[in-house]
Protein backbone atom coordinates (compact mmCIF):
# COMPACT_ATOMS: atom_id res chain seq x y z
CA UNK A 1 0.00 0.00 0.00
CA UNK A 2 1.00 3.69 -0.61
CA UNK A 3 0.88 5.70 1.91
CA UNK A 4 -0.81 8.99 0.50
CA UNK A 5 -0.82 12.47 3.18
CA UNK A 6 -3.57 14.73 2.45
CA UNK A 7 -2.79 18.25 4.02
CA UNK A 8 -5.79 20.66 4.11
CA UNK A 9 -5.24 24.04 4.38
CA UNK A 10 -9.02 25.91 3.62
CA UNK A 11 -10.16 27.66 0.67
CA UNK A 12 -13.08 27.09 -1.95
CA UNK A 13 -12.72 23.26 -1.67
CA UNK A 14 -13.63 22.97 1.87
CA UNK A 15 -16.26 26.21 2.14
CA UNK A 16 -20.02 26.21 1.09
CA UNK A 17 -22.59 28.21 -0.33
CA UNK A 18 -25.17 29.84 2.10
CA UNK A 19 -28.79 30.51 1.49
CA UNK A 20 -27.87 34.05 0.02
CA UNK A 21 -25.41 32.74 -2.11
CA UNK A 22 -22.40 33.70 -0.51
CA UNK A 23 -19.27 31.39 0.00
CA UNK A 24 -18.16 30.57 3.17
CA UNK A 25 -15.82 28.80 5.04
CA UNK A 26 -17.55 26.05 7.71
CA UNK A 27 -15.95 24.89 10.79
CA UNK A 28 -15.46 21.44 9.29
CA UNK A 29 -13.67 20.48 5.88
CA UNK A 30 -16.68 18.94 3.89
CA UNK A 31 -14.21 17.17 1.78
CA UNK A 32 -12.75 14.92 5.04
CA UNK A 33 -16.47 13.81 5.60
CA UNK A 34 -17.03 12.82 1.70
CA UNK A 35 -17.17 9.60 0.61
CA UNK A 36 -15.58 8.15 -2.40
CA UNK A 37 -13.56 5.10 -3.69
CA UNK A 38 -10.03 5.30 -3.26
CA UNK A 39 -7.40 3.76 -5.59
CA UNK A 40 -6.47 0.33 -4.37
CA UNK A 41 -3.25 1.00 -3.57
CA UNK A 42 -3.72 3.92 -1.49
CA UNK A 43 -3.83 4.28 2.40
CA UNK A 44 -5.10 8.06 2.79
CA UNK A 45 -4.05 10.28 6.12
CA UNK A 46 -5.78 13.32 6.99
CA UNK A 47 -4.98 16.45 8.09
CA UNK A 48 -6.42 20.06 8.55
CA UNK A 49 -3.05 21.48 9.21
CA UNK A 50 -4.78 25.10 9.15
CA UNK A 51 -8.44 26.18 7.48
CA UNK A 52 -7.89 29.95 5.94
CA UNK A 53 -9.13 31.28 2.68
CA UNK A 54 -6.39 31.54 0.48
CA UNK A 55 -5.65 35.38 0.69
CA UNK A 56 -5.21 34.56 4.22
CA UNK A 57 -1.81 32.55 3.56
CA UNK A 58 1.13 33.60 4.43
CA UNK A 59 5.15 32.67 3.63
CA UNK A 60 5.03 31.19 7.45
CA UNK A 61 2.11 28.95 6.45
CA UNK A 62 4.08 27.84 3.40
CA UNK A 63 6.81 26.84 5.73
CA UNK A 64 4.81 25.47 8.03
CA UNK A 65 4.11 23.15 4.95
CA UNK A 66 7.08 22.92 3.92
CA UNK A 67 8.49 21.52 7.35
CA UNK A 68 5.76 19.10 7.82
CA UNK A 69 6.21 17.46 4.47
CA UNK A 70 9.67 16.76 4.96
CA UNK A 71 8.93 14.93 8.15
CA UNK A 72 6.43 12.83 6.86
CA UNK A 73 8.46 11.59 3.90
CA UNK A 74 11.66 11.21 6.19
CA UNK A 75 9.93 9.97 9.85
CA UNK A 76 7.07 8.39 8.53
CA UNK A 77 7.38 6.60 5.56
CA UNK A 78 4.42 8.67 3.53
CA UNK A 79 4.54 7.48 -0.03
CA UNK A 80 2.98 11.19 -1.55
CA UNK A 81 1.19 14.38 -0.12
CA UNK A 82 -1.76 16.06 -1.14
CA UNK A 83 -2.37 19.61 -0.24
CA UNK A 84 -5.77 21.24 -0.47
CA UNK A 85 -5.53 24.86 -1.01
CA UNK A 86 -7.59 28.11 -1.68
CA UNK A 87 -6.89 28.79 -5.55
CA UNK A 88 -6.40 32.77 -5.29
CA UNK A 89 -2.65 32.04 -3.60
CA UNK A 90 -2.16 28.32 -4.63
CA UNK A 91 0.38 28.97 -7.24
CA UNK A 92 2.50 30.74 -4.52
CA UNK A 93 2.49 28.14 -2.56
CA UNK A 94 3.54 25.62 -4.81
CA UNK A 95 6.24 27.51 -6.22
CA UNK A 96 7.58 27.98 -2.46
CA UNK A 97 7.80 24.53 -2.19
CA UNK A 98 8.71 23.78 -5.26
CA UNK A 99 11.95 25.35 -4.36
CA UNK A 100 12.35 24.64 -1.07
CA UNK A 101 11.25 20.98 -0.51
CA UNK A 102 14.04 18.84 -1.97
CA UNK A 103 12.97 15.99 -4.62
CA UNK A 104 11.53 13.90 -1.81
CA UNK A 105 8.22 12.36 -2.99
CA UNK A 106 5.18 13.04 -5.38
CA UNK A 107 3.72 16.53 -4.36
CA UNK A 108 0.42 18.01 -5.39
CA UNK A 109 -1.68 20.24 -4.67
CA UNK A 110 -5.35 20.93 -6.14
CA UNK A 111 -8.85 23.13 -5.30
CA UNK A 112 -11.96 24.04 -6.27
CA UNK A 113 -13.55 26.71 -7.96
CA UNK A 114 -17.10 26.12 -6.51
CA UNK A 115 -17.86 25.53 -3.52
CA UNK A 116 -18.45 21.65 -1.69
CA UNK A 117 -22.73 22.37 -2.18
CA UNK A 118 -22.24 24.19 -5.39
CA UNK A 119 -23.99 23.02 -8.44
CA UNK A 120 -21.11 21.66 -10.11
CA UNK A 121 -18.41 20.99 -7.64
CA UNK A 122 -14.98 20.63 -9.11
CA UNK A 123 -13.33 19.87 -5.14
CA UNK A 124 -14.00 16.49 -4.79
CA UNK A 125 -13.22 15.24 -8.84
CA UNK A 126 -10.05 17.61 -8.35
CA UNK A 127 -9.24 15.99 -4.63
CA UNK A 128 -9.30 12.64 -6.59
CA UNK A 129 -7.28 13.23 -9.33
CA UNK A 130 -4.52 14.62 -7.09
CA UNK A 131 -4.88 11.62 -4.92
CA UNK A 132 -4.27 9.56 -8.25
CA UNK A 133 -1.25 11.69 -9.38
CA UNK A 134 0.45 11.89 -5.75
CA UNK A 135 0.54 8.14 -5.70
CA UNK A 136 1.51 7.28 -9.41
CA UNK A 137 5.34 5.92 -9.67
CA UNK A 138 5.54 8.20 -12.56
CA UNK A 139 5.29 11.39 -10.19
CA UNK A 140 8.63 11.16 -8.75
CA UNK A 141 11.24 13.93 -10.50
CA UNK A 142 8.07 15.87 -11.53
CA UNK A 143 8.95 18.54 -9.48
CA UNK A 144 5.55 19.91 -7.25
CA UNK A 145 2.75 19.86 -9.55
CA UNK A 146 -0.76 21.51 -9.39
CA UNK A 147 -3.52 18.97 -10.21
CA UNK A 148 -6.87 20.73 -11.32
CA UNK A 149 -10.16 19.66 -14.26
CA UNK A 150 -7.85 16.91 -15.68
CA UNK A 151 -4.60 18.54 -15.78
CA UNK A 152 -1.13 18.41 -14.53
CA UNK A 153 0.85 21.51 -14.32
CA UNK A 154 4.51 22.55 -13.10
CA UNK A 155 4.27 24.78 -9.90
CA UNK A 156 7.01 26.39 -11.31
CA UNK A 157 4.99 28.23 -14.37
CA UNK A 158 1.35 27.70 -13.31
CA UNK A 159 -1.18 30.55 -12.68
CA UNK A 160 -4.60 31.63 -12.45
CA UNK A 161 -6.22 33.13 -15.40
CA UNK A 162 -9.71 33.65 -14.37
CA UNK A 163 -11.43 34.52 -11.56
CA UNK A 164 -14.45 32.03 -11.61
CA UNK A 165 -14.11 29.15 -14.37
CA UNK A 166 -13.03 25.78 -13.44
CA UNK A 167 -10.55 25.97 -16.01
CA UNK A 168 -8.61 28.78 -14.28
CA UNK A 169 -4.93 27.00 -14.10
CA UNK A 170 -3.16 27.63 -16.88
CA UNK A 171 0.83 27.50 -17.88
CA UNK A 172 1.68 30.47 -20.27
CA UNK A 173 4.09 29.39 -23.32
CA UNK A 174 4.97 25.77 -21.94
CA UNK A 175 1.44 24.13 -21.31
CA UNK A 176 0.66 21.53 -18.83
CA UNK A 177 2.86 18.56 -18.37
CA UNK A 178 0.34 15.93 -18.00
CA UNK A 179 -3.05 14.58 -18.48
CA UNK A 180 -5.39 12.79 -15.86
CA UNK A 181 -7.44 9.98 -17.96
CA UNK A 182 -10.24 7.83 -16.71
CA UNK A 183 -7.62 4.88 -16.24
CA UNK A 184 -3.87 6.35 -16.03
CA UNK A 185 -2.35 9.64 -15.49
CA UNK A 186 -0.48 10.86 -18.03
CA UNK A 187 3.36 12.71 -18.27
CA UNK A 188 4.09 14.35 -21.84
CA UNK A 189 6.94 17.18 -20.72
CA UNK A 190 9.95 16.77 -18.92
CA UNK A 191 10.83 19.74 -16.80
CA UNK A 192 14.55 21.40 -16.71
CA UNK A 193 16.22 21.18 -13.65
CA UNK A 194 16.44 23.65 -11.10
CA UNK A 195 17.87 24.69 -7.88
CA UNK A 196 16.36 24.46 -4.58
CA UNK A 197 16.94 26.27 -1.84
CA UNK A 198 16.98 25.28 1.73
CA UNK A 199 15.66 28.13 4.39
CA UNK A 200 14.16 27.96 7.71
CA UNK A 201 12.61 31.49 7.77
CA UNK A 202 11.01 33.77 5.86
CA UNK A 203 11.42 36.61 7.00
CA UNK A 204 12.34 39.62 4.45
CA UNK A 205 9.95 42.39 3.13
CA UNK A 206 9.70 42.80 -0.92
CA UNK A 207 7.05 44.77 -2.22
CA UNK A 208 5.75 44.23 -5.93
CA UNK A 209 5.24 47.77 -8.58
CA UNK A 210 3.75 47.20 -11.87
CA UNK A 211 4.95 49.21 -14.56
CA UNK A 212 2.57 51.22 -16.55
CA UNK A 213 2.66 53.88 -19.65
CA UNK A 214 3.58 57.83 -18.17
CA UNK A 215 4.77 56.14 -15.12
CA UNK A 216 7.02 58.86 -12.95
CA UNK A 217 10.01 57.86 -9.99
CA UNK A 218 7.67 58.65 -7.46
CA UNK A 219 6.90 55.05 -6.29
CA UNK A 220 10.82 54.35 -6.15
CA UNK A 221 11.89 57.04 -4.41
CA UNK A 222 8.85 56.53 -1.77
CA UNK A 223 10.20 52.97 -2.10
CA UNK A 224 13.78 54.02 -1.36
CA UNK A 225 13.27 55.49 2.00
CA UNK A 226 10.93 52.51 3.60
CA UNK A 227 12.64 49.61 5.04
CA UNK A 228 12.40 46.86 2.46
CA UNK A 229 14.70 44.12 1.67
CA UNK A 230 14.42 43.52 -2.23
CA UNK A 231 11.86 44.69 -4.59
CA UNK A 232 10.08 42.90 -7.39
CA UNK A 233 8.82 45.35 -10.36
CA UNK A 234 6.83 43.68 -13.56
CA UNK A 235 7.84 46.12 -16.41
CA UNK A 236 6.64 46.42 -19.68
CA UNK A 237 7.16 43.97 -22.59
CA UNK A 238 10.52 42.27 -22.64
CA UNK A 239 11.46 44.21 -19.05
CA UNK A 240 11.59 47.85 -20.13
CA UNK A 241 10.60 51.14 -18.21
CA UNK A 242 9.67 54.42 -18.89
CA UNK A 243 12.32 56.92 -18.83
CA UNK A 244 11.04 59.05 -16.14
CA UNK A 245 11.50 56.18 -13.24
CA UNK A 246 14.82 55.89 -13.42
CA UNK A 247 16.10 58.63 -11.20
CA UNK A 248 14.48 57.44 -8.67
CA UNK A 249 14.86 53.48 -9.47
CA UNK A 250 18.88 54.86 -8.99
CA UNK A 251 17.66 55.45 -5.40
CA UNK A 252 16.78 52.36 -4.51
CA UNK A 253 19.63 50.82 -6.38
CA UNK A 254 22.03 52.95 -4.31
CA UNK A 255 20.24 51.37 -0.84
CA UNK A 256 21.98 48.10 -2.18
CA UNK A 257 18.32 46.47 -2.80
CA UNK A 258 18.14 43.23 -5.00
CA UNK A 259 15.57 44.12 -7.88
CA UNK A 260 14.50 41.83 -9.83
CA UNK A 261 12.30 42.65 -13.43
CA UNK A 262 9.68 40.62 -14.73
CA UNK A 263 7.28 41.26 -17.22
CA UNK A 264 3.73 41.99 -17.20
CA UNK A 265 3.03 40.22 -20.00
CA UNK A 266 1.28 36.95 -20.24
CA UNK A 267 3.57 34.82 -21.89
CA UNK A 268 6.71 35.49 -22.90
CA UNK A 269 10.21 35.71 -20.68
CA UNK A 270 11.94 39.20 -19.70
CA UNK A 271 15.31 39.97 -21.14
CA UNK A 272 17.45 42.82 -21.63
CA UNK A 273 16.81 43.16 -25.57
CA UNK A 274 16.28 47.03 -26.31
CA UNK A 275 18.96 49.66 -25.63
CA UNK A 276 17.38 53.02 -25.40
CA UNK A 277 16.53 54.85 -22.06
CA UNK A 278 14.82 52.77 -20.18
CA UNK A 279 15.32 49.45 -21.77
CA UNK A 280 16.26 46.34 -20.63
CA UNK A 281 19.94 46.47 -21.53
CA UNK A 282 19.74 49.57 -19.47
CA UNK A 283 18.37 48.62 -17.04
CA UNK A 284 20.44 45.18 -16.83
CA UNK A 285 23.18 47.55 -16.72
CA UNK A 286 22.12 49.27 -13.79
CA UNK A 287 22.09 45.84 -11.68
CA UNK A 288 18.58 44.74 -12.17
CA UNK A 289 18.02 41.03 -12.22
CA UNK A 290 16.00 39.06 -14.93
CA UNK A 291 13.96 36.27 -13.70
CA UNK A 292 13.48 33.75 -16.11
CA UNK A 293 9.80 33.23 -17.56
CA UNK A 294 7.92 33.30 -13.78
CA UNK A 295 5.40 35.77 -12.98
CA UNK A 296 5.88 38.73 -10.50
CA UNK A 297 4.26 36.86 -7.40
CA UNK A 298 7.22 33.89 -7.63
CA UNK A 299 9.60 36.00 -8.64
CA UNK A 300 9.40 37.42 -5.46
CA UNK A 301 9.10 34.24 -3.30
CA UNK A 302 12.31 32.87 -5.06
CA UNK A 303 13.64 36.55 -4.18
CA UNK A 304 12.78 35.83 -0.45
CA UNK A 305 13.95 32.13 -0.24
CA UNK A 306 17.24 33.65 -1.70
CA UNK A 307 17.61 36.49 0.94
CA UNK A 308 16.42 33.94 3.64
CA UNK A 309 19.02 31.27 2.61
CA UNK A 310 21.91 33.63 2.70
CA UNK A 311 22.37 34.56 -0.61
CA UNK A 312 23.92 37.47 -1.77
CA UNK A 313 25.51 39.57 -4.44
CA UNK A 314 26.17 36.86 -7.54
CA UNK A 315 24.47 34.09 -6.10
CA UNK A 316 21.30 35.72 -5.62
CA UNK A 317 21.83 36.78 -9.38
CA UNK A 318 22.77 33.55 -10.85
CA UNK A 319 19.72 31.78 -8.73
CA UNK A 320 17.16 34.48 -9.61
CA UNK A 321 18.11 34.10 -13.69
CA UNK A 322 18.38 29.88 -13.73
Amino acid sequence: MKKILALHTGGTISMHEDASGKVVPDVENPITKAQFALPDDVELTSEDIFNLPSPHVTPEHMLLLKNRIEKAVREEDFFGVVITHGTDTLEETAFFLDTTVMDLCPIVLTGAMRSSNELGSDGLYNYLSAIRVASCDDSFGKGVVVVMNDEVHSARFVTKTHTTNVATFRTPTHGPIGLITKHKVMYFNKLLEHSKAKIEKVDSKIPIIKAYAGMDSTTFEVLSHMNIDGLVVEALGSGNLPPYTLEGLQKVIDKDIPIVVVSRCFNGVAEPVYAYEGGGVNLEKMGLIFANGINSQKARLKLLIALNAGMSGIEIDEFIAE
